[in-house]
């Protein structure tokens, strides 16, 4: 466990060719977030590369983690995107397996696990790996990662049991999420069976949009307080605005 407890904060890449929305995040979460994640092709739509995002996140005087998957590219492509990095002076990553393509076929020569073996083979650069892990077994292949990013989960005492059972030695960060919306948070809950989301706090979105943001930061505060974490993963969705100013006076 390291002295500072981070919030790695997600941001949006835009689907257009246009990042100033891109630097309004940055700049409005830049108080409250120790460092930001760019998601890749986030649901199998297009997005201007995480690459190129983090490098505008380091212009701006922050710290970029460029998430990759492995469902939008071969071995090839992957090499591709590690010189672009190293060229951009990227070298934090969260190498993730990607959500089902709504179209086309999976890569089949390129997994996570040979993204890993790949990164740490370059003679170019010295990666930070990041990899996503669910509240199951952890696979000990995975173990060689340098940070572990736990799923979204709105039960902190199971975030606790799974810490605690998976006995990890990096830093790990716990998956917060900001409800924007009752309809967001019935939508997830039908599409995304690992999500468990408590109807409570479903009827208190619904009767007030913020309540969503009050319930995301008592959490991290929680998760702070038991001293079991590194830091969180927050996902912030469109209620950036409002978690950074409520963070802000939080702390």
């Amino acid at each position: 466990m390291g002295s500072t407890f981070e919030i790695v904060c997600e941001i949006e890449p835009p689907t257009r060719p246009d990042i100033r929305h891109v630097r309004h995040q940055i700049g409005v979460l830049s108080p409250v977030a120790h460092a930001f994640l760019i998601p890749d092709n986030r649901i199998g739509r297009a997005t201007v590369s995480s690459i190129a995002v983090a490098h505008e996140v380091t212009a701006m005087g922050g710290r970029g983690i460029a998430c990759l998957n492995s469902r939008d590219r071969n071995l090839l492509g992957f090499q591709r995107d590690m010189l672009t990095a190293a060229a951009y002076g990227v070298h934090e990553f969260l190498f993730v397996h990607g959500d089902k393509p709504s179209a086309g076929t999976r890569s089949p020569d390129l997994t996570v696990r040979t993204m890993i073996a790949e990164a740490r083979s370059a003679t170019y650069m010295r990666p930070r790996i990041g990899v996503a892990a669910g509240l199951r077994p952890f696979p000990s292949w995975k173990r060689e990662a340098d940070v572990v990013f736990a799923q979204m989960c709105f039960d902190v005492e199971a975030l606790l049991r799974w810490r605690e059972s998976a006995a990890l030695t990096q830093p790990v960060y716990a998956g917060v999420l900001v409800l924007a919306s009752a309809a967001m948070a019935r939508r997830l809950s039908a599409t995304i069976p690992d999500l468990d989301i408590p109807p409570a706090l479903i009827d208190r979105v619904d009767a007030d949009p913020r309540a969503g943001v009050d319930a995301a930061c008592e959490q991290i505060e929680t998760l702070r307080d038991s001293g079991a974490f590194d830091g969180v993963h927050l996902v912030t969705v469109s209620r950036y605005r409002e978690i950074a100013m409520t963070l802000e006076h939080r702390t």
